[in-house]
């Protein structure tokens, strides 16, 4: 073989580096590359496919949305996958579409896909058991539960709960007597789950659970929900279930004459490019979306190449809190809850920054 002998490896050696196999070192994964690229040799995909009985292709079923959180984790996927020498095939729903997900798995089966990735973060109420009987090969859910049973169903990334008590935690922290929240839309996943880690960080410190305001996601929504928050004096520290509607939700204070940081506390949830730019920074959690990615593809192709073999252990993403200045010690006249800690950092969450701010940071 011409790109062997010019690397001066073994043919095995080159099927090994052409199929992603491990066993190779760095240096002669690099000269067989080099080699097949000077003699112009492309990889033929079809004839592997029919060789190894596998298309190594993944498919993906993702909400067809700009939303800062799907479109990112979208992304992350894409990359995530270059390093697996499996294609992508893309496959949208739509918000509304009881069917949606019933369908893109159907069509990204009959296309002959090795395994297929759900990032769909929306209950679509779809009927128990009419589609799912076929999906005979490995199935990563990311974010959410299952919404099926498949032949072998794998689930990857930090639970939204989690951040959503880090960043309650934090508020609760800084001496604030309780922490309203504005959620997201109750339909989808994140949103309850964003939900249901405030609701857990209240009642283990024993504070009151304030109503919950409801929102779409939008900056405006967040805007309005600012306008009935400012008018309730008692409301010192909110957390909004993303950036957007925190942003929202900041100028409505403001513009009520409710000073943030001074009067009101705000902490967001993604960490959106324009967060370190708004008045004040924002205080966010940061969303793992590339460390989720990598993991779930990681035990996604581990279960196609190696059915009969147990998943290697699962890493946990980072708990990331981005501490910026739209969050300050509680107002002097609200009163501090008996025996609550009054430390400036939440409990085993590190601390970042942006450059925004114009504070310190504990990374480059």
């Amino acid at each position: 073989m011409d790109v062997a002998r010019l690397a001066g490896v073994s043919q095995k050696t080159v099927s090994r580096v052409f199929n992603n196999e491990a066993y190779v070192s760095a240096e002669v994964r690099r000269r067989v590359l080099e080699a097949a690229e000077e003699l112009g040799y492309r990889l033929n995909h079809a004839a592997r496919a029919l060789a190894s009985g596998r298309t190594r292709s993944i498919g993906v079923v993702s909400l067809g949305t700009a939303l800062y959180g799907p479109a990112s984790l979208l992304i992350g996927i894409e990359r995530a996958a270059r390093d697996t020498g499996y294609a992508l095939r893309v496959v949208y729903t739509l918000e509304g579409d009881p069917g949606g997900i019933a369908g893109a798995i159907d069509f990204l089966l009959n296309q002959g896909v090795d395994g297929i990735v759900i990032s769909e973060p929306i209950d679509e109420e779809a009927d128990e058991g009419t589609v799912w009987a076929g999906v005979d090969v490995p199935v990563l859910v990311l974010g959410a539960p299952a919404p099926f049973g498949a032949a072998r169903t794998l689930c990857a990334g930090v639970g939204a709960d989690l951040l959503a008590r880090a960043a309650t935690e934090h508020l609760l922290d800084l001496g604030h007597a309780t922490v309203h929240h504005l959620a997201g839309p109750q339909r989808w996943y994140a949103a309850r789950d964003r939900l249901a880690g405030w609701r857990a960080a209240l009642a283990d410190r024993g504070c009151d659970q304030p109503p919950v305001v409801e929102g779409d996601w939008s900056a405006a929504s967040g805007y309005a929900a600012g306008r009935e928050l400012a008018a309730d004096a008692d409301v010192t520290a909110v957390f909004a279930a993303n950036d957007d509607m925190a942003i929202g939700l900041m100028r409505a204070l403001v513009e009520a004459g409710r000073r943030v940081p001074d009067d009101v506390s705000v902490i967001g949830f993604d960490d959106t490019p324009v967060a370190a730019y708004v008045t004040p920074p924002l205080t966010t959690m940061r969303q793992p979306f590339d460390p989720v990615a990598q993991e779930g593809l990681r035990l996604l192709v581990h279960a196609i190449e190696k059915p009969d073999v147990d998943l290697p252990p699962a890493h946990d993403p980072p708990v990331d809190l981005v501490l910026r200045a739209s969050t300050a010690p509680a107002p002097s006249r609200t009163p501090l809850s008996r025996g609550r800690r009054t430390a400036t950092r939440p409990r085993n969450v590190p601390r970042t920054g942006a450059p925004a701010d114009g504070g310190l940071s504990d990374h480059p």
